[in-house]
């Protein structure tokens, strides 16, 4: 049986923090898939409630924020049960740094949920920079990096929580979508 289901953009909606951030980026990515792909994708974005089991209808979801993330109990299960049976989800620390709130709390969570350094930086040379593009270097820069944010930081990693061998989470410092 052929899967004919369009993709579909599934934000995460989690009771701490601020899960709606840069509401363009669904839009600049489904651009993207149409562009480069044949997929069919379904040109909408749609939010779901991380405590939803309506997250278990999706293979690919991304969860993005600023401040404190502090899954509730439902969330938390769902979040685990979800990675662990085949879920997909991207997340993008919209404070560009790597100690601040976002990254801290969030950090916390993925070790509550898969163990001690479950998340882990993914080598430069990961199967991921050469599935579809080649970056050879590793995670490409976005433009905040190149042009400054005053900071000169530029993340030159992403991290990751593997699960039966594949990418289950799939984290990213470096604002790709905020």
């Amino acid at each position: 049986m052929l899967f004919t289901a369009a993709f579909t953009f599934v934000r995460l909606q989690y009771r701490s923090g601020d899960w709606d951030t840069d509401i363009r980026m669904p839009a600049n990515l489904l651009n993207s898939l149409i562009e480069y792909t044949t997929l069919r994708v379904n040109t909408r974005e749609k939010v779901v409630l991380l405590e939803s089991n309506d997250v278990f209808l999706y293979p690919f979801c991304y969860l993005s924020g600023h401040k404190l993330v502090q899954f509730n109990a439902q969330e938390k299960s769902n979040f685990e049960k979800y990675v662990k049976n085949g879920g997909f989800v991207f997340v993008d620390d919209c404070n560009h740094d790597i100690d601040g709130l976002f990254a801290r709390s969030f950090e916390r969570q993925m070790e509550a949920s898969f163990g001690p350094n479950a998340l882990r930086k993914i080598p430069n040379n990961h199967a991921l920079y050469k599935a579809f593009f080649k970056f050879p270097e590793g995670p490409p820069p976005t433009s905040f990096e190149l042009n400054g944010w005053g900071d000169d930081l530029v993340h030159d990693y992403l991290k990751a929580v593997i699960v039966d061998g594949r990418i289950g989470v799939l984290y990213s410092n470096k604002d790709y979508g905020c």
